[in-house]
């Protein structure tokens, strides 16, 4: 379907009236979205009426009152399309509002069932254009997209935001690497969005084939989304030598709520909140999961809450990715968006010897190391813990001499195995970084 967005000619903001608004602007803006779809949500969510019985006489509740009331948690969403199937009872709209169905892909449990209005779709792409205009992305570039065109939502939707920038989009999906080196070339394709790990099956199709350098291919941007990562400088500045492009990611969201809800952009490695008037956030302690305010060194598990969802509406819904506020302060460019960077997530964490571990944490520690370990690795969890000691098997850099790995475990952790470059497979899709195994 088309979406009508149509991006600016100039400028450094895609939307530069929203994305440049003082904070206290932003905030009663979202009062007043709030305000909507509170009323919305008391009508039309059998869910919530349910479930927020408690509070739905009220027609004055608050984006602050909102700490107050119950998470929504995704497994809550799964029975609730169990039993009614297919959109579960928290969808707010009729058949006939309903514009597109996409599927969650389903990598933490059974998949949902995602219903959005011709409205959400506007309201997705908008956001996303916001993100990738930021990371970079023109009217004159030509991206080719390389998440996978099936149900989920990174391969169409992920497309329309990309068009909705005003750039030329070729929809080339996943596999066929060889394919698609030939139409970068041919093409004259500046610009790749991909997830992280593909550069890498690239860069191993370019050596079997004996093809150009990566940097020669002429790609002048990287959007990647899909996997946490790139907050490590060595890894960027790595990725960056290598292929001649600037890193950006530019994909970090989450398919129940919004497919893009923040980026990177030129002057910070951290992400900016592009969807403040969409998306309504909290961050909440792991622990005690109590709300936190949102100022720098904040740490905590981001919680949304839809300010303009007509399909499928969530309050307080548990994302379970820990991120970290660094700034919320105006950037250079005149954005005011809080800036925050993804630092684990509460279904991904162990124990080890009483201190919660996030793997993110491991994985930056692997790619601070470029010269001893490719950054590709595995955790694995005997057990269901706590853990007194955890096993790791971590992939050897390229051109490593076998004679120098256990110099090289020595180096990145006391547990580590080391394996060949390349043991692990390269793919399009997401990476997996902890394997659990039966005690």
């Amino acid at each position: 379907m088309d979406v009508a967005v149509n991006p600016p000619t100039h400028g450094v903001c895609f939307d530069e009236a929203f994305e440049t608004l003082a904070p206290a602007d932003v905030h009663r803006h979202q009062e007043a979205l709030w305000a909507a779809q509170w009323s919305y949500l008391r009508a039309m969510s059998a869910f919530y009426r349910t479930r927020l019985a408690h509070w739905i006489d009220r027609d004055d509740l608050t984006l602050g009152d909102l700490q107050d009331l119950p998470f929504t948690e995704k497994d809550e969403l799964r029975v609730s399309q169990e039993d009614v199937s297919p959109y579960g009872d928290y969808v707010a709209c009729a058949e006939s509002g309903i514009a597109r169905l996409h599927r969650t892909s389903g990598t933490t449990g059974r998949p949902l069932i995602l219903a959005n209005s011709a409205r959400d779709a506007q309201d997705i792409a908008r956001v996303g254009a916001r993100s990738m205009w930021a990371a970079g992305l023109r009217p004159d570039d030509r991206v080719v997209h390389c998440l996978n065109y099936c149900m989920w939502t990174g391969g169409f939707t992920d497309h329309t935001i990309l068009e909705a920038t005003g750039a030329t989009v070729v929809p080339f999906g996943v596999g066929g690497t060889r394919l698609l080196i030939d139409s970068i070339l041919s093409l004259g394709i500046n610009a790749i969005s991909c997830t992280p790990s593909y550069p890498a099956l690239i860069e191993q199709v370019l050596r079997e084939t004996g093809g150009p350098a990566p940097r020669d291919l002429g790609l002048k941007l990287g959007l990647f989304g899909g996997e946490a990562g790139l907050d490590n400088p060595e890894l960027r500045a790595s990725m960056e030598e290598k292929w001649g492009f600037k890193v950006r990611n530019a994909n970090f969201g989450l398919s129940e709520v919004l497919s893009i809800l923040g980026e990177q952009t030129e002057w910070t490695g951290d992400l900016l909140y592009h969807a403040a008037d969409v998306v309504f956030a909290e961050i909440v302690d792991p622990e005690t999961l109590a709300r936190l305010p949102i100022e720098a060194g904040a740490t905590g598990e981001l919680v949304c809450t839809h300010l303009r969802k007509q399909c499928q509406p969530l309050v307080r819904y548990r994302t379970r990715d820990v991120v970290t506020v660094t700034a919320t302060d105006p950037g250079p460019d005149g954005r005011s968006a809080w800036r925050f960077r993804v630092t684990g997530r509460t279904d991904d964490m162990f124990n080890l010897r009483g201190v919660n571990v996030f793997p993110g944490a491991v994985r930056l520690a692997v790619e601070a190391l470029p010269q001893w370990a490719s950054g590709v690795f595995c955790i694995v969890l005997k057990g269901p813990g706590p853990y007194d000691r955890i096993a790791m098997t971590v992939e050897a850099a390229n051109g490593l001499p076998f004679e120098r790995w256990p110099e090289a475990g020595k180096r990145i952790e006391a547990a580590v195995t080391m394996v060949p470059f390349e043991r692990f497979p390269r793919t399009e899709g997401k990476t997996r970084w902890i394997d659990k195994e039966p005690a």
